[in-house]
């Protein structure tokens, strides 16, 4: 087992125009990574905490090219795109549609088939792209990731199985607590990239925040630490 390289410590900005300053982030990140690569490759999470965010990037991106934009999700539930729980529909009501997001920019996980195909099924779909492009692994310029009350991020709950997933980049991941099956990222997937945000509302526990910053595992979020790459929790 070798030692695993540890990143530079993250940077934690802590904001009175949270929706404003993650929106400025994120557009700042993709001119940024289509000046240098000619693509910006975002995952997107769900949630309540990123809603606004999407909406004020629609407003504000009259001149990003969306079609120089490949969206993916970094976990989706298990229900059918128009579902209220859905993910992608979030997404889809708040930027897709007001920023008129081309389809082919866009990929969705399939929450309403049985999840282990849908899992192997996105997996796929971003090994091939990496492999059209010589990549190991499919990378990302900027993944967002919220923060649990339990310290659970994508869908990486504490005590389930995809935790110590070391080869499957995205996986279906049982979730006891909530009954249900998740689509979600693996660490694998998600310490590739080359820039993280942790999107975190003002109402989650200051004490959790800390703990999660101070590395304790028991906390999925602690385990996020890409090993070439960038993470920034945007603190609102």
């Amino acid at each position: 087992m070798g030692t695993s390289v540890s990143a530079a410590a993250p940077t934690v900005i802590r904001t009175n125009n949270f929706v404003t300053d993650a929106a400025a982030f994120i557009l700042e990140q993709a001119r940024k990574a289509i000046v240098e690569r000619n693509e910006f490759r975002i995952a997107l999470s769900g949630g309540n905490t990123p809603a606004p965010v999407y909406a004020r990037i629609a407003a504000e991106a009259h001149d990003l090219p969306w079609e120089s934009v490949r969206f993916t999700f970094g976990d989706e539930r298990c229900v059918p795109p128009d579902d209220p729980q859905s993910n992608f529909r979030m997404a889809r009501e708040n930027l897709f549609v007001p920023a008129a997001v081309p389809e082919k920019s866009i990929m969705r996980m399939r929450g309403e088939i049985d999840p282990q195909i849908a899992a192997q099924e996105y997996e796929d779909q971003l090994n091939a792209i990496a492999t059209e492009r010589g990549e190991r692994i499919y990378q990302h310029d900027l993944i967002l990731l919220g923060l649990g009350d339990d310290g659970h991020t994508a869908s990486l709950f504490p005590g389930t199985a995809a935790l110590d997933e070391m080869t499957r980049l995205v996986v279906a991941n049982f979730v006891p607590k909530l009954n249900a099956w998740r689509l979600t990222f693996t660490f694998l997937l998600i310490n590739h990239a080359r820039h993280i945000l942790f999107l975190v509302g003002a109402s989650k526990s200051p004490q959790l925040i800390e703990r999660v910053l101070a590395g304790d595992r028991q906390f999925p979020a602690a385990r996020v630490n890409p090993s070439a790459g960038e993470v920034t929790w945007m603190i609102g």
